[in-house]
């Protein structure tokens, strides 16, 4: 019996209950695996059309399908194995029944009487299924990339990852392998990736099908292109981004955002956005100033302008009760459904729930208010906070989109999200929209999404954690990143333990996509200014350049001097970003593969292609040991000494510096 067919370019195979579909997409091929008797039509991150013509063959026992690089092999029983264009094997699943069949003698090795099928359905109700796939481990492999975790693990291999969102953790379920495949697990339910070293394993909660998408390439760059191909490339950064943002928890009035404005301009200080936080608002879901405190936002924006600084406004995703919207939005059922229990989804200064950002319907709303009342009044950029969302509960189970339960669906909430808004900026004659943002999935790039890693505590272990959060999220898909400076929680501007930690981090932020200064600093002497709308939140205190003791302020504004001067150098990264999908930050072996010592470097980066950044995230420390790929010489960027490529050094790094290296040729020094 034959269970293989052809329909289209893809190569279908169906044994009993199970329907198994492979398509060739992009350079890579989209698999999809199910027990109803039709496939769901959700596209998820693939929703870009990139269907190509591969190669199918087809006999009694198996079939193949090969497209770019890549090749699967499926048995007759429904074992799939991939292989790239040099017939060498990536990945196999991870099968242990008698029932897949033992025609090769090897095959016995693999036979324990557990029937573990690589794929495996159980029925949670109606056409949703629990499903697990599970691929054999390889001792040699590491593994890259899946979204932002607070860990300290450059090599994943070993790690176990929650795939859902929430505060500090972006589930970006993408891996790129050394041993040359990246593989997009392209389901948006909530559930767990683990890499063990005796299986790797992908679990979704509920689902309808199993999808996912795997390339072959030579190199990491090409792999990571594949993948942007078929999930989208960001925008152009606009210029503007590239330099200082200033930002803290929060300005509590207009007179007081614009008092900071004037006396950075007054400095010669160069700030390039000005940032309005949460609670600037009457109510949670009114998504307008509170007149009260910021009396002529369009003044505000217009002397802004004047003093070269554009405005960005935060907007979070909930509809207090209280809100002149709620009655309408709960009316046209454009909030997130509770099943049980009370229709409240966040608990913060009122009751609230969360807008349905993947219902069409919602996103058009929620922008068609933004835009009246923050983009027709000068905001340029929107902060786009809450973007998990943030559940006061995070039983997902409870919850119901749009597109589906929120077991099903809920981590494509903040690529939704930052949909709603770059779509109404296109619209609204915006070339190049960009729209900060807490969290991200697949394919979140191409919405102008900047994402940064949450409200990270102030340590020098969250800032080591922030280094393999960005590098990790280049690796996603994710160019656009960067985080807190100082990080978010408990910085006293007053202790010198944390006049260490900031200046350690203000460096590492000015070699970050983009450099923004924001926390919510102690001591919180900052008084509400009243009992509700925008007067009802306290503020945290100081946190401008000035805010720090003489030595501070000055390293500070060294920094933002010197990521002034490397406007051309951060804007050609960027372009790259755009056009390729390159990360801006990326781990050593991305540009030195065959470096062996570069795969397992995880205290240095590159910033571009030409700098290589050595930041020091530990107290107490003055000098450190750097590793500079092989291949090429490098100069440190404030001495212009060279230093030999291929070899460790011991180089000096007074608190007042960060070590940068500057590939031999490039004609980078900062003075």
């Amino acid at each position: 019996m034959n269970f293989f067919s052809k329909s289209n370019n893809s190569l279908i195979f169906k044994r009993r209950q199970e329907i198994v579909e492979i398509t060739p997409w992009g350079n890579g091929l989209r698999l999809r695996a199910t027990q109803n008797h039709s496939f769901s039509g959700k596209d998820w991150a693939l929703d870009i059309p990139c269907e190509t013509t591969g190669t199918i063959k087809i006999n009694e026992k198996k079939a193949s399908i090969s497209n770019g690089k890549i090749t699967a092999v499926i048995t007759e029983f429904g074992k799939i194995s991939f292989y790239n264009n040099e017939d060498k094997l990536l990945l196999k699943e991870y099968y242990r029944s008698w029932d897949y069949g033992t025609e090769n003698w090897e095959d016995l090795d693999q036979i324990v009487m557990v029937r573990a099928a690589a794929r495996s359905y159980k029925s949670v109700g109606g056409d949703s299924y629990h499903t697990t796939v599970r691929f054999e481990a390889d001792d040699n492999e590491k593994i890259f990339g899946m979204g932002q975790y607070q860990q300290s693990y450059l090599n994943l291999k070993g790690c176990s990852f929650e795939l859902a969102q929430k505060n500090t953790q972006a589930s970006v379920p993408f891996q790129l392998s050394s041993s040359g495949y990246g593989f997009l697990w392209n389901n948006p339910a909530v559930g767990r990736a683990t890499f063990g070293n005796n299986m790797t394993e992908w679990d979704a909660e509920s689902c309808r099908e199993i999808q996912y998408w795997i390339t072959a390439g030579d190199t990491p760059s090409e792999i990571l292109e594949n993948y942007m191909q078929v999930t989208g490339l960001p925008p152009i950064m606009p210029e503007y981004a590239l330099g200082f943002w200033q930002c803290k928890l929060r300005y509590q009035t207009q007179e007081e955002l614009l008092t900071v404005a004037r006396e950075y301009y007054r400095r010669k200080i160069p700030v390039k956005v000005m940032v309005v936080d949460f609670f600037h608002w009457p109510q949670q879901g009114d998504w307008c100033y509170d007149r009260n405190y910021w009396p002529n936002p369009k003044e505000m924006a217009e002397e802004l302008e004047k003093m070269g600084m554009k405005l960005m406004v935060s907007v979070w995703p909930t509809v207090d009760r209280q809100s002149i919207h709620y009655r309408e939005m709960a009316d046209r059922d454009l909030l997130v459904r509770c099943d049980r229990g009370l229709a409240v989804t966040m608990d913060c200064f009122g009751m609230e729930q969360f807008i349905d950002i993947t219902n069409p319907e919602a996103r058009e709303y929620i922008w068609n208010i933004c835009k009246k009342n923050y983009r027709d009044n000068g905001v340029e950029l929107f902060w786009l906070d809450e973007a998990e969302p943030e559940y006061t509960k995070a039983d997902f189970d409870i919850y119901r989109y749009y597109d589906g339960p929120a077991l099903e669906c809920a981590n494509e909430y903040p690529v939704q999200y930052a949909r709603a808004f770059f779509e109404g900026e296109k619209k609204d004659g915006v070339k190049n929209p960009i729209n900060l943002i807490r969290c991200a999935w697949a394919g979140a790039a191409r919405y102008g999404a900047l994402v940064w890693s949450g409200d990270v505590p102030s340590t020098f272990t969250q800032l080591k954690n922030q280094f393999m959060a960005g590098i990790h999220m280049g690796m996603s898909g994710i160019p656009w990143w960067t985080a807190d400076i100082g990080g978010f929680h408990g910085g006293n501007i007053h202790d010198l333990k944390f006049h260490e930690l900031i200046m350690r981090w203000f460096q590492f932020g000015s070699f970050l996509p983009v450099m923004r200064l924001h926390g919510d600093r102690d001591p919180h002497d900052k008084k509400p200014l009243g009992s509700s709308g925008g007067g009802m939140c306290a503020s945290g205190a100081d946190n401008e350049v000035w805010s720090y003791p003489k030595e501070v302020e000055e390293m500070m504004i060294k920094y933002i001097q010197i990521r002034e001067s490397l406007k051309d150098y951060i804007g050609a990264a960027m372009m790259e970003a755009h056009k390729k999908g390159t990360p801006v930050i990326k781990a050593l072996f991305y540009d030195f593969p065959e470096d062996s010592n570069c795969w397992e470097n995880q205290e240095e980066y590159l910033f571009g292609h030409d700098l290589l950044v050595a930041p020091v995230m530990e107290a107490n420390v003055r000098s450190r040991k750097i590793y500079l790929p092989k291949g090429v010489n490098w100069k440190d960027a404030y001495t212009g000494t060279i230093y030999t490529g291929g070899a460790y050094h011991e180089v000096s790094a007074p608190l007042d510096k960060i070590p940068v290296f500057v590939k031999e040729g490039c004609k980078i020094q900062f003075s």
